[in-house]
């Protein structure tokens, strides 16, 4: 994909869409998680995790490339489609998370290396670590935050 990226708000109308690119997102990205539980979480996309959010859909030429969801100073998403990696639609929905939302935390899979990299790109430091995820599961997370080295 390459092209304007627009933002705008999401809604419910566009739970479909987002839990396609989340899907192509994880499926590129996370290869430490194990079928049933990325199975799992998918399933609980639209009715227990985008409800609890604001989202921010990123559009490029049309096309649903990427979102956001923040809680407060919360980044607690941000996904983008396998095909649109690498066209600045991650940082876009970053920066308007920062700037507009007022984001300054984050927890990312520790196995991602990627997101990672990303964030720590962005000027996330690390600020502690859990053994599990938010549901328990044997993913451990690492809690950043913004300029905070």
């Amino acid at each position: 994909m390459t092209g304007v990226i627009t933002l705008r708000d999401g809604s419910d109308a566009d739970y479909p869409a987002l839990v396609q690119v989340w899907r192509s997102s994880v499926d590129a990205t996370h290869h430490f998680l194990a079928d049933a539980d990325r199975d799992a979480i998918e399933a609980r996309l639209a009715s227990d995790y985008f409800p609890q959010v604001r989202l921010t859909v990123a559009e490029v030429d049309g096309a649903v490339a990427g979102f956001s969801g923040t809680a407060g100073e919360d980044l607690a998403m941000l996904f983008v489609h396998a095909d649109a990696r690498g066209g600045g639609v991650g940082r876009t929905l970053l920066g308007h998370a920062i700037l507009e939302q007022g984001v300054r935390t984050v927890d990312v899979n520790e196995q991602n290396d990627q997101a990672v990299g990303f964030y720590a790109h962005s000027g996330f430091t690390v600020t502690g670590r859990s053994e599990t995820d938010g549901d328990g599961l044997p993913y451990p997370l690492l809690h950043l935050a913004l300029g905070s080295a």
